[in-house]
């Protein structure tokens, strides 16, 4: 039996295979399918466009989709609070994924190549709740897709609109078995460009690579709704943009990925590609943001990332590390990062840890906290 990345890769494009043949409006997987999201986006990839330079980017077109590539997605994490403190913390994230590089020649509105997929999670950090949901669908006939102008990307009602030429404000709307997600969201820093220059290199192989720019600090403000409850909430989110057709290396086995909106106004991403030894590859990189949008590059050398206490999911039995420790000793920074919930596994067709987390810690002597979100991926399970 075929076994390893490529072969999950083979196994999940069927599955969305299946989804642009099907005459349902709109696709659910179901739950314990379980493909891994890094394995997912390795393998093999001829005839699609891929990431091997520097490019310029060109706002507002590159919010929108772009097809050459295997795939890509939008992304919003935020950490919500309501007026007395109530603590909520939500993702969306629509993936594109193309199942092959040229549009099919059938003359059929039904006919397409792309096919959408979506999650939206909810952390309930009182109640002590996580709920993840998901969506999948072809883009044909406005079931699913995006566009640049006015920005739209969606897949069916659930949405993120923009109001005009420029991407912000935004509308995120969302609803599912009676959970609801209501916000608006206004521009903040200017625009990261990841990596070299937006380049972000994954591995030395040519076109292991993806294009990627961040807005790391979003003002967010909105309703959640919960068990019939409707609470007003404010905060800040994190949006990311990606897209490629090869995103890990021979070796890679998965990736932990740290998105912290500290007190003093920076904000710090750091990704630790994780290699099947247990290594740190070397292509591991992140991120300073200061209070004016100043970036400062973090090559992998530059991070200590340390590990802490364990969590095992019960639904998988994956084995995830629910606690860590980051340090810059070159910026004397040091962060301790602990998850609201330990369980905020997604156990969906595709299956990952992604959550909101607290962070406490001292930057040049001084007590600094904040707030972020975590993403690991391939662990086992």
């Amino acid at each position: 039996m075929e076994t390893g990345p490529l072969s999950l890769v083979r196994r999940l494009t069927h599955l969305l295979f299946a989804a642009v043949l099907a005459f349902a409006p709109a696709l659910r997987a179901q739950e314990g399918g379980g493909f891994r999201l890094g394995e997912l986006l390795g393998g093999d990839g001829a005839g699609f466009a891929r990431a091997l330079e520097p490019r310029p980017f060109r706002f507002p077109a590159d919010h929108g989709p772009h097809p050459d590539y295997r795939s890509e997605w939008w992304y919003f994490t935020g950490n919500l609070q309501t007026a007395d403190g109530r603590h909520f913390g939500y993702q969306l994230t629509f993936f594109r994924f193309a199942l092959r590089p040229d549009p099919p020649a059938r003359d059929t509105a039904w006919a397409t190549n792309q096919v959408y997929m979506s999650h939206f999670t909810l952390t309930d950090t009182e109640g002590g709740g996580f709920h993840a949901f998901e969506r999948m669908s072809r883009d044909s006939l406005e079931l699913a897709g995006a566009q640049s102008r006015p920005f739209a990307v969606w897949l069916r009602d659930w949405r993120v609109d923009g109001q005009g030429a420029e991407l912000f404000p935004l509308r995120i709307s969302v609803a599912e078995a009676g959970i609801a997600l209501d916000l608006t969201l206004e521009g903040g820093k200017p625009w990261v460009l990841q990596g070299d220059r937006g380049l972000s290199r994954k591995s030395a192989a040519a076109g292991n690579a993806s294009y990627y720019y961040s807005g790391t600090r979003i003002a967010s403000q909105g309703v959640v709704r919960l068990a019939g409850v409707e609470y007003p909430v404010s905060g800040s989110s994190w949006f990311d943009r990606e897209w490629s057709t090869s995103a890990l290396g021979a070796g890679q086995v998965g990736w932990d990925w740290f998105a912290l909106q500290l007190e003093d106004g920076s904000d710090l991403m750091y990704y630790r590609l994780r290699r099947a030894d247990g290594s740190t590859d070397p292509h591991s990189a992140g991120v300073l943001v200061d209070s004016e949008g100043r970036s400062t590059r973090l090559a992998h050398d530059a991070v200590r990332l340390e590990a802490g206490r364990e969590w095992t999911s019960p639904a998988t039995g994956a084995v995830y590390p629910v606690g860590w420790r980051l340090s810059v000793p070159t910026l004397d920074l040091t962060l301790e990062i602990v998850p609201r919930l330990p369980d905020q596994e997604l156990d969906l067709s595709v299956r990952y840890w992604e959550g909101a987390v607290s962070v406490g810690g001292e930057r040049d002597g001084r007590a600094l906290g904040g707030v972020g979100y975590v993403e690991l991926t391939g662990y086992g399970g």
